[in-house]
């Protein structure tokens, strides 16, 4: 555990170190304008010769082509008087001094796989890649130091080593977590451009490392159930479980809307039956006396007193 944490120390030392590297650079970077745009122009003149130099190759074979040398070139005599085809497929990768120079090298290469060339046309392909203080860096060579492609590109990654990543430890999976919202393709992807980095490939780390960062829900729970043993086949369910929620989306979507409901039809009122008021009005009285409908004022007669005493 020592080991780990002095390890991951002396990381945190260099990325720092590189960040204040990389800062300096920055602020030459702004004070050498002026000097950039010389050396652009210096570059462009240089394209034009090699340019003429092409046609006249193609007019006359039997001259061997010498390119002008009105300023000072870093390149040997042999790599200057080597024609560059003009039908090789022009390199798209370009490193202004902050990148990472391996990284830089792998595209370069890469890109050259599809045209080929010789040692000579290497080196001055690559020198058209540079660009900002890396292409002052080249123009600062001494003349003809520059021999072989070899030599050119060990220069090149010693002066930026810098700015070189970090290469990442095994244990650095388990800080590689799912976002909340992030899909699991994306997620997949970036867990898997993690590993192709790693020199080493231990398959029950990453299993778990990847267990470990992906998000709790239906998948994370088929993980823990299902007991794999190699990444390649949590890729496989991965894939299987992503192509089953983009059917059961599209299935939701194109579901038949829900019949409606059948309207309920009003019963008219009957002609007979009493309005609501009155209804009401007889509920609140249920038990009143109804009123005498004899005639008279209601006083006994002398009929009826007499009645009485005679009882």
């Amino acid at each position: 555990m020592a080991q780990v944490m002095e390890m991951m120390k002396t990381l945190q030392e260099n990325v720092a170190a590189s960040r204040s590297e990389q800062e300096k650079m920055h602020e030459a970077l702004v004070a050498s304008q002026a000097r950039n745009e010389e050396l652009k122009r210096v570059n462009e003149e240089l394209c034009i010769a090699l340019q003429g130099q092409k046609e006249r190759a193609t007019g006359d074979k039997s001259t061997p082509p010498s390119p002008p040398r009105n300023f000072p070139m870093s390149f040997s005599q042999e790599i200057m008087d080597t024609v560059v085809s003009a039908n090789m497929v022009a390199v798209k990768a370009s490193f202004t001094g902050v990148e990472d120079p391996e990284a830089h090298l792998t595209a370069f290469h890469t890109q050259m796989m599809l045209s080929g060339g010789s040692d000579a046309v290497y080196c001055k392909v690559f020198m058209s890649t540079l660009s900002g203080t890396a292409l002052e860096w080249f123009f600062s060579l001494p003349i003809g130091h520059i021999t072989t492609f070899q030599q050119f590109s060990k220069m090149f990654v010693e002066q930026y080593i810098v700015n070189k990543a970090p290469p990442l430890v095994s244990y650095d999976l388990f800080d590689v977590r799912q976002y909340q919202g992030e899909s699991l393709k994306d997620f997949l992807n970036r867990f898997g451009a993690q590993i192709v980095r790693l020199l080493g490939k231990d398959e029950e780390m990453f299993v778990h490392a990847f267990k470990k960062g992906v998000f709790p829900g239906p998948f994370s729970e088929s993980l823990i159930r299902s007991h794999l043993a190699t990444f390649a086949e949590i890729r496989r369910r991965a894939v299987a479980h992503i192509a089953a929620e983009s059917e059961v989306s599209e299935k939701r979507g194109n579901a038949a809307l829900a019949k409606p409901r059948a309207q309920t039809r009003i019963q008219p009122q009957r002609v007979m039956e009493a309005p609501a008021g009155k209804k009401d009005q007889r509920m609140h009285h249920p038990y009143d006396r109804k009123k005498s409908k004899g005639k008279g004022s209601g006083r006994p007669t002398e009929f009826n007193r007499r009645r009485g005493t005679s009882l």
